[in-house]
C-alpha cells in the first residue's frame, strides 16, 4: 500500500516531549559553544568536585547576576528562574575544556556553598560578590566585604540599589 499526500501522522505526546540533556544530573546547554551546567544550589558544592575529578581543576572566574528585570530568561524547562545567579566558570588545561556553571539563588535565602576548600583562587571573587550582590557564601574563611568599606549600606551591584541617593562617603577626609 502507497502512502497518499492525505495521510498524516498523528502527533504523540511521546514524540513532543524531548528529554533534557544532562551531566551528573544537571540539565545542560550549549552557550556559544561552551557547555553550561544548570546547577540546583544545593547539589553545587558536590558538582563542583565532580566536575573536579573530572579535570576541571581551575575556577577561572566567579561572578553573579542580578536578573530581577529579566526573569523570563531562556532557561531549560526544569530550571526556576530566581532573582540572582550565581556564574562559574571552570577549565580543564589538560584537555582544554571549559565549562560553565549557572547556580539560581532566591532573593529571600540568598547564600550558597563556597568553593574555596576545592578552589582556593575563589576567595576574593566569592567576597565581591558578596560585597556587591549580598548574596553569601556558606563555609567562606572571610566573609567581609573587599571593595566597599565595612559599614556601607546596600549592595551597589542590585538592580534596586539606589544610584546618586546616597552622598560620598569620603573616609578620613577633612570636611
Amino acid at each position: 500500500m502507497a502512502d497518499t499526500p492525505d495521510e498524516t501522522i498523528e502527533e504523540s505526546s511521546e514524540l513532543a516531549e524531548v528529554p533534557e540533556p544532562e551531566m551528573f544530573g544537571c540539565p545542560m546547554t550549549d552557550s556559544r559553544g561552551q557547555l553550561v551546567l544548570h546547577v540546583d544550589r544545593d547539589r553545587y558544592l558536590d558538582v563542583a568536585k565532580q566536575l573536579a575529578d573530572e579535570g576541571y581543576a581551575m575556577c577561572v572566574d566567579l561572578t553573579a547576576v542580578d536578573y530581577s528585570e529579566h526573569m523570563e530568561r531562556p532557561l531549560p524547562s526544569s530550571v526556576t528562574a530566581e532573582r540572582f545567579e550565581v556564574v562559574v566558570n571552570l577549565l580543564d588545561i589538560t584537555h582544554r575544556r571549559r565549562i560553565r556553571l549557572r547556580v539560581q539563588v532566591p532573593e529571600g535565602d540568598a547564600k550558597v556553598a563556597t568553593l574555596f576548600d576545592l578552589h582556593p583562587g575563589t576567595e576574593a571573587m566569592e567576597r565581591e560578590v558578596f560585597d556587591m550582590f549580598g548574596i553569601e557564601f556558606d563555609g567562606h574563611p572571610d566573609p567581609s566585604r573587599i571593595l566597599m568599606p565595612e559599614d556601607w549600606n546596600g549592595y551597589p551591584l542590585r538592580k534596586d540599589f539606589q544610584v546618586g541617593t546616597i552622598p560620598v562617603q569620603f573616609k578620613g577626609a577633612a570636611s
